[in-house]
């Protein structure tokens, strides 16, 4: 299983990046293959200054080795080896009409003392981040995420969206990163559902991505907009920035597996601003945003 995912992530890795640089128009991603000292390693690509994408990521990579301590709390194991492999994704786009997004499918194993799988599971899920609340821009990204959800369970979405709202909350902020998506993790086979059904749901949502986001950029790229508003997207944007680096846990985990610190930090956007007790004026458009995230939303009817 873990190279036919690979394979599948290699392959979404090279569509994905070709929709985008098709959507840009003017940059191109820079690739950057590496290795990781304890095993296993990446193929990184970063596009930046574009027309419509001022920085964004596209990562795929497949790590291995013996889990770190900290990790082996984590999952209360004493001894074990791991593998790791997944795509993950982040576009910072230019205009702050266009929201920022935000993507994982990952894949895992571990293994006993004789090189024995005794746990396996697949992650993910993708999440919008908004500056300018456009609810229909909400509502497709949604809509697409629930009808590859629908491919396969008819409680997926609900549970996985409500999953996502909860994962993706800036405790700390006493609100929402965005508007939400899916989130899903240790999808391990069962009687019910097998390692093979989980990975075709997994990449089902994979397949959907460009589909849930890039109308969304079409949409928006052309609309206009004022320094203001530049500098409302750019005080958001620490609010990413606290969460990733508070609270992910995709993050977390890289810090703690010594992983490769220019992939775990190519989410964070290229310019963002803390003012100290900013607040929007009530009835504006900012202060629209706000309500949204401070009480997350069913955007569709299930």
């Amino acid at each position: 299983m873990k190279d036919k995912f690979y394979a599948y992530i290699q392959a979404l890795q090279n569509t994905i990046c070709d929709k985008l640089e098709a959507i840009d128009g003017s940059a191109t991603f820079k690739e950057d293959l590496w290795e990781r000292p304890e095993g296993g390693g990446g193929r990184t690509r970063v596009i930046q200054n574009g027309n419509v994408f001022e920085k964004g990521g596209v990562n795929i990579s497949a790590v291995h080795g013996e889990l770190p301590d900290s990790m082996k709390a984590y999952f209360k194991v004493e001894q074990a080896d791991f593998f790791a492999c997944g795509l993950s994704l982040v576009l910072h786009p230019e205009n702050p009409m266009i929201p920022t997004v935000h993507a994982n499918w990952r894949y895992f194993e571990l293994y006993d003392q004789n090189g024995k799988v005794v746990d396996q599971w697949f992650g993910g899920g993708q999440d919008l981040t908004p500056y300018y609340l456009f609810e229909e821009d909400a509502r497709h990204f949604h809509t697409v995420c629930k009808a590859a959800c629908d491919q396969h369970h008819p409680k997926f979405y609900t549970e996985y969206k409500e999953k996502c709202d909860f994962y993706f909350w800036n405790a700390h902020r006493n609100e929402a990163r965005g508007v939400g998506g899916l989130f899903f993790d240790y999808c391990k086979p069962t009687e019910e559902f097998s390692l093979e059904q989980w990975y075709n749901f997994v990449t089902e949502v994979g397949d959907s991505f460009l589909l849930s986001y890039v109308p969304i950029v079409e949409r928006r790229k052309e609309l206009p907009y004022s320094e203001k508003q530049r500098d409302w997207q750019e005080i958001r944007r620490g609010r990413y920035v606290e969460f990733n680096l508070v609270h992910d846990k995709g993050t977390l985990f890289g810090l703690k597996t010594n992983g490769r610190i220019e992939s775990i930090l190519m989410s964070l956007p290229p310019k963002v601003q803390w003012r100290y007790d900013h607040n929007p004026e009530l009835g504006s458009e900012e202060s629209k945003l706000l309500d949204v995230l401070k009480s997350p939303r069913n955007w569709i009817e299930n």
